[in-house]
């Protein structure tokens, strides 16, 4: 059974930091293309920031420079550092791994960003 945990969310205020954890369990991550999505309320699911089983990472135009993924292969876990949160970050952030046909999502972690 693949299970993606993630945790680390919470409410901080704009400018703040947080960061995000995405253990992993039933799978190598470091085999697959790790991801960061987020959902804010009424708007569409979009990608935040992703790493492959290289390492190399890609950003969504509106946190680069704020925002820093990176893994652990020794704890199986991948994290999104995020600097200078606004309020536009908030959101429910989910960790997703894909390889091929196989596409885990974990159950998401709240981040809400306040003035």
């Amino acid at each position: 059974q693949v299970l993606l945990v993630e945790s680390g969310g919470g409410l901080v205020q704009a400018g703040g930091s947080l960061r995000l954890s995405c253990a992993a369990s039933g799978i190598i991550l470091s085999n697959y293309i790790m991801g960061w999505h987020r959902q804010a309320p009424g708007k569409q699911r979009e990608l935040v920031a992703a790493i492959t089983s290289g390492g190399s990472t890609n950003y969504a135009d509106s946190v680069k420079g704020r925002f820093t993924i990176s893994r652990d292969g020794a704890k199986n876990t991948v994290y999104l550092q995020m600097n200078s949160l606004t309020l536009a970050d908030t959101a429910v952030y989910y960790c997703t791994a894909i390889r091929g046909p196989y596409d885990y999502w974990g159950q998401g972690t709240q981040v809400t960003v306040s003035s």
